[in-house]
């Protein structure tokens, strides 16, 4: 709901298509298994998402469903891949971001508590511009948990999970609670943990390369770290570049509203070509606002999406430089327990076991890690062309209006 405000827009996304096709992030090919986010209700504290399922799969009690799933649940979902071992070779789709809807809120509170000291028309431009942005962060944090269902279910292994299957038919409370303080220092540690293994298995090159002969991954290693690098500098750049075509629309609002005062002045000449004047720059603003709105969602969100999606990248390489360790290890504690004559059977058992895992990790991760390059290079492609398609019709109808401006000007004159 919108708090300080009445007549708030309808945060409702129930108009949503349900045949709407899915993210380019995603395989097309397969319909056996559809999942897309058909409503979605945002509330003070929570967004309640309806997840509706549509499937072929002999496993699902019925071919078409719907459940209702808060963000926590997205990310106890999430959780279950990532310390399942039997994933530990898969890029993890990135678990959606937190809904965050505290900046608007705060926006239209004092918007609310500023009434009095702007006119009716000012007021009433702000606030609009206030809602539109705060319905576009909502869209934004639908199609962002969406497009992380749907890169489960177009996958071979994970849509296979039966927590995915609970996820998806189970139609009560999954009773999932978010993490108290002690389990998020406990993770804060365990990444502090995982970065300090980083920094010393990066220094054991020499290891590496006698076991690891395949340089693939050794590549992709340099690359994914300065992909990471500048997805994460361009998203700050994008996210700039946004915020300024933002501020251009809100001070439009200010100068409009200046030349609407200005037409009320009596006995002025010049009352109609201020009202003209004002009439355009609010469809300026429009046009500005759905400037800005177009490059956060087609260009910020997409350098955003791919940040994530590079580090749950650069996770896998950790799990398999981790798994590569632990075979040298066993191999280690091999040659030990021979060495001792001591404890032989269950050193093998360890080394076979180790290697087996390590393999298996190599063997996964190198099919995905070539998917990731082809993925995000069609979703990019796709996004940018949007974008330039987009930028161009803006750019048209802003010349257009200032044409239309300027004769309108010229007939009053």
């Amino acid at each position: 709901m919108m708090d300080g405000l009445d007549d708030g827009p309808d945060l409702l996304a129930g108009e949503q298509d349900n045949n709407k096709p899915r993210s380019s992030t995603v395989d097309l090919t397969d319909t056996s298994l559809l999942v897309d986010i058909s409503d979605a209700l945002s509330e003070r504290d929570k967004v309640k998402f309806t997840v509706h399922t549509k499937t072929s799969l002999s496993r699902f009690k019925e071919g078409e469903f719907s459940v209702v799933r808060q963000h926590e649940e997205f990310c106890w979902l999430h959780d279950r891949y990532v310390e399942n071992e039997d994933y530990a070779g898969i890029i993890i789709p990135p678990a959606p971001p937190k809904p965050d809807f505290d900046a608007s809120r705060e926006k239209l509170q004092r918007l609310g508590e500023g009434e009095g000291t702007m006119t009716k028309e000012e007021f009433t431009k702000m606030k609009q511009e206030l809602e539109a942005e705060y319905l576009a962060t909502f869209k934004k944090t639908v199609a962002m948990h969406e497009v992380f269902l749907q890169r489960i279910a177009a996958h071979p292994a994970l849509r296979n999970d039966v927590n995915f299957e609970v996820f998806l038919e189970y139609d009560q409370d999954l009773s999932v609670r978010g993490k108290n303080k002690k389990e998020k220092l406990g993770g804060f540690f365990k990444i502090l943990t995982k970065t300090a293994d980083e920094v010393l298995l990066s220094g054991q090159k020499k290891m590496q390369s006698e076991i690891d002969v395949d340089e693939f991954f050794e590549q992709q290693k340099v690359f994914l770290i300065e992909y990471h690098t500048k997805i994460k500098d361009g998203t700050g750049k994008s996210d700039k570049m946004t915020r300024c075509h933002k501020n251009v629309a809100d001070s439009y609002i200010q100068i409009s509203t200046g030349f609407v005062q200005l037409a009320t002045i009596e006995n002025t000449e010049l009352d109609k070509v201020f009202t003209k004047l004002a009439e355009a720059l609010e469809k300026a603003r429009k046009l500005e606002g759905r400037v800005a709105s177009d490059e956060d969602l087609k260009l910020s969100d997409t350098l955003r999406y791919y940040m994530r999606d590079s580090s749950a990248g650069k996770d896998l390489l950790y799990r398999r430089t981790r798994s590569l360790v632990d075979y040298e290890n066993a191999n280690k504690a091999l040659e030990k327990a021979r060495t001792k004559n001591k404890e032989v059977a269950q050193a093998e058992k360890n080394q076979q076991t180790c290697c087996e895992k390590y393999e298996k990790i190599s063997e996964v991760a190198k099919k995905e890690l070539t998917e990731f390059k082809s993925r995000r290079i069609s979703y990019f492609k796709k996004h940018l062309v949007d974008l330039a398609e987009l930028e161009l019709k803006h750019s048209k109808a802003q010349v257009q209006l200032l044409r239309n401006c300027i004769n309108a000007l010229k007939e009053e004159v």
